[in-house]
């Protein structure tokens, strides 16, 4: 049971990590949007796209470590009995499609996504507490 829980806790903290990147890469994504919404000019779009295409990268990774993370816990739960349901998160990276059409969409998907990227380091944050406290 020790090793199930080791491996969960150490899926965990990858999966912390990986949701604080994509957080910040959102930040700056909605930062450049901002910019480019308020009269931005060539360079701010560009910049507000270079960091979407990041920010999607790192919603892409942050979905494959809280998949990780959920398979490692889901070990722990059948021995302990630990609630584990992350799986409304593994769909965040979605929100960054082809196609961005207007500045205020590209903005509400980041709003939505960060706020998604919150939620999930907070119920992470909490599976992390119960997995650490019965290591």
């Amino acid at each position: 049971m020790n090793q199930e829980v080791e491996e969960a806790i150490w899926a965990g903290r990858q999966a912390q990590r990986s949701l604080q990147e994509a957080k910040s890469c959102l930040d700056h994504a909605r930062g450049w949007g901002i910019v480019d919404l308020i009269g931005g000019n060539e360079i701010s779009g560009l910049m507000k796209h270079m960091n979407v295409r990041q920010a999607n990268r790192a919603l892409k990774r942050a979905q494959d470590d809280l998949q990780t993370f959920s398979r490692e816990a889901a070990d722990v739960q059948e021995l302990v009995g630990l609630q584990v349901n992350i799986g409304g998160f593994l769909t965040f990276a979605d929100f960054f499609l082809d196609g961005l059409v207007t500045d205020i969409w590209v903005q509400s998907k980041i709003k939505d996504a960060r706020r998604q990227v919150d939620q999930a380091i907070v119920q992470v944050d909490q599976i992390m507490d119960r997995l650490q406290a019965i290591q």
